[in-house]
């Protein structure tokens, strides 16, 4: 079964350049160790919101832009395998060795995790835009989200969505500063999902917002409880600066 690994970072903005380069350099260690795709995208149109978004995810200072991220792996062992060795790869391969390829952000307000993928459909391609989510779901309602998501993606797939992945928490641990649950102001009985959407572009991409504000299929059927707070829903549009894999 397919693997997520998820990532939001706060890059000073200045340091694009830099992130750029050092993403390219170690993001290729992960390809050699049997990943199948990685998009890292930079910030491009993420709103600030009322009770959640982004930037509080990270904790980012207004010098600094939001970078999301994803690597795909084939399954969760290989991605497994990977993270064996990697205190081993920081200091036998330049690439990934802190010394050698510094990151140009503040890893301690990185946030990130594991997600197995409950819905997954359409093709991405190299000129794609994206649509980052984080979403808190109750724990009880995992199904309820998936078919909800998956029955959803029919209308953005006509208005001209490329690809959707939904993945559900499953190795998503704590952080000291920040984390995808502190993301979300996930309660105890809540999981968190990560989530993208794939689009040929921003344009169709904003089309595709202004058609569906009058699409009845948007509107939440009478008597339906929601499985998740969209009040607490961390979404933005990304432009991706490295993409390895197909």
């Amino acid at each position: 079964m397919p693997y997520i690994d998820g990532f939001v970072i706060a890059v000073p903005t200045e340091n694009k350049d830099k992130f750029v380069n050092h993403a390219t350099l170690a993001d290729s260690t992960f390809m050699d160790h049997g990943a199948t795709r990685i998009l890292e995208c930079w910030q491009d149109d993420v709103p600030e919101g009322k009770v959640t978004d982004f930037f509080g995810a990270v904790e980012a200072k207004g010098d600094e832009s939001v970078a999301f991220s994803w690597i795909e792996w084939p399954d969760k062992e290989t991605r497994d395998r990977m993270y064996a060795r990697m205190e081993e790869l920081s200091k036998t391969d330049d690439r990934f060795n802190p010394e050698t390829n510094p990151a140009p952000f503040d890893g301690k307000r990185m946030i990130y995790g594991g997600f197995v993928p409950i819905v997954e459909d359409g093709e991405g391609r190299r000129d794609s835009y994206v649509q980052g989510f984080i979403v808190p779901v109750r724990a009880n309602k995992r199904e309820e989200y998936r078919k909800l998501a998956a029955d959803v993606w029919d209308m953005f797939h006509e208005y001209g969505a490329l690809r959707v992945v939904e993945a559900w928490d499953d190795d998503v641990p704590e952080g000291k500063v920040t984390d995808f649950r502190r993301a979300v102001k996930a309660e105890p009985d809540e999981k968190v999902v990560f989530s993208f959407m794939e689009w040929p572009s921003r344009e169709i991409c904003n089309q595709a917002a202004e058609k569906m504000m009058s699409d009845e299929r948007m509107q939440t059927p009478e008597g339906m409880e929601m499985p998740f707070d969209p009040q607490r829903m961390v979404y933005g549009g990304f432009k991706p600066v490295v993409q390895l894999g197909e």
